[in-house]
């Protein structure tokens, strides 16, 4: 069966984030939503420093607001990463074809947004001394716990040393 991951941002505001979080969609073969408003163009500068040289590897799709999103994936199954979630990220079942949804960078999600999808909301355990993981780190571990989940389909896993002399 093939699987498919959907990573979604709504109104990120940090062009190098975004940029990172590309990278790691083209490396895992998750789809890309990016949801507006957001902080910055996807032509600047940073945003394609952050990703290199892999955005022709990206399935990357742009909506102008959150109620397009929506209205575009109904249906969908939605997780909704947030500090001010109660349930762990690691104690959910990810079905395929699901989205991992992340707020921008300053605010997070909308409480509305939360409040109205309390048992789809999720966090990353951590300290309480900081506020929050880095955007494109909570990312990265998300996607990566589902992928985890799925065996890591289609994914390659084991590397090769080249040249390897004792």
């Amino acid at each position: 069966m093939e699987h498919s991951l959907n990573i979604v941002l709504i109104e990120p505001e940090i062009p190098q984030n975004t940029g990172n979080i590309a990278r790691t969609c083209a490396a895992t073969g998750a789809r890309l939503h990016l949801v507006g408003p957001m902080g910055f163009h996807i032509t600047d500068k940073q945003v394609k420093r952050a990703g290199l040289d892999y955005w022709d590897k990206l399935d990357i799709t742009f909506y102008d607001s959150t109620e397009e999103f929506f209205e575009k994936n109904k249906g969908g199954t939605f997780y909704y990463f947030s500090t001010k979630a109660e349930q762990a990220h690691s104690d959910v079942e990810y079905p395929n074809n699901c989205y991992l949804v992340f707020g921008k960078e300053t605010k997070g999600l909308p409480e509305e947004l939360l409040k109205a999808n309390h048992d789809w909301c999720v966090r990353m355990p951590m300290r309480g001394i900081i506020r929050s993981l880095n955007l494109s780190n909570a990312v990265a571990i998300g996607t990566y716990e589902v992928l985890r989940q799925w065996d890591y389909p289609e994914l390659v896993q084991k590397g090769k040393l080249h040249n390897l002399e004792w």
